[in-house]
């Protein structure tokens, strides 16, 4: 039986942005597909095949999958019936070119919660994603304080005690996941499952940068910095921190 990655129930609901796989042949739809959702604020991972699909979803946590029904080397029927019997618990969108009635019902049988026809709008497929990732407001809020720190998530903009604070794309995802999970101490690992995409080349040594040049953007001279370093566990965001030493 796959094993899944255990994390805090409050992690899963807490996070705004979400870490999506893309799995489809079609190598040119999938990576318009994955551009039009990156530029949405998503995290996105693509591969063209079944069974690699089925190797992520063993090892990877992901928010939400868009699953292609006819793949080589499994079909995304098995790979939807595998996952779900393991205890996968993400929303799917099933894509099918098919128009059979049964072939949709297949797909949805199998556990999906959605299926799109090929071709799609792009924006039908931000629509339904939208749709499955919906949470409670008070989760979503765009908005978030912390301390001195407020963050706009969806302006991108960062300010303390009112002054601005500019960040680069990345830093900011990491910043906004701490600030939706404080005082949670995350290890490198998670972070780096969370924040960046598995096709990137990452290290531990990837978080300890971006945290040293957020630090070094967001905390003030003499004071104690917001993302307190956790001894051979990991990191923790804490708004209360940057007191006077």
């Amino acid at each position: 039986m796959i094993k899944f990655r255990l994390f805090n129930a409050f992690y899963w609901l807490a996070t705004a942005m979400s870490k999506i796989l893309f799995v489809d042949d079609d190598k040119h739809l999938a990576a318009v597909a994955c551009d039009w959702l990156i530029a949405e604020g998503h995290v996105v991972d693509v591969v063209n095949d079944g069974k690699e699909a089925a190797s992520r979803l063993e090892f990877y946590p992901y928010d939400l999958i868009v699953l292609d029904l006819t793949l080589p080397g499994m079909d995304g029927v098995d790979v939807c019936r595998q996952y779900r019997s393991a205890g996968g618990h993400s929303p799917i969108i099933m894509l099918t070119g098919r128009t059979e009635v049964e072939q949709k019902m297949e797909g949805l049988d199998s556990g999906a919660d959605d299926y799109l026809t090929k071709p799609f709008e792009l924006r039908e497929l931000s629509a339904r994603v939208r749709a499955l990732l919906r949470r409670p407001k008070e989760v979503l809020s765009e908005i978030i304080e912390a301390g001195p720190i407020k963050l706009d998530a969806k302006a991108q903009k960062v300010t303390r005690d009112g002054n601005e604070i500019r960040l680069l794309p990345q830093q900011m995802l990491l910043l906004e996941f701490f600030m939706r999970n404080p005082r949670e101490v995350f290890s490198s690992e998670t972070l780096l499952d969370r924040i960046w995409s598995s096709e990137a080349e990452t290290s531990p040594d990837t978080v300890r940068v971006h945290i040293t040049r957020i630090r070094q953007k967001l905390d003030e001279e003499g004071k104690q910095s917001f993302i307190r370093t956790v001894h051979r566990v990991g990191y923790c965001f804490e708004p209360d921190r940057n007191a006077k030493i």
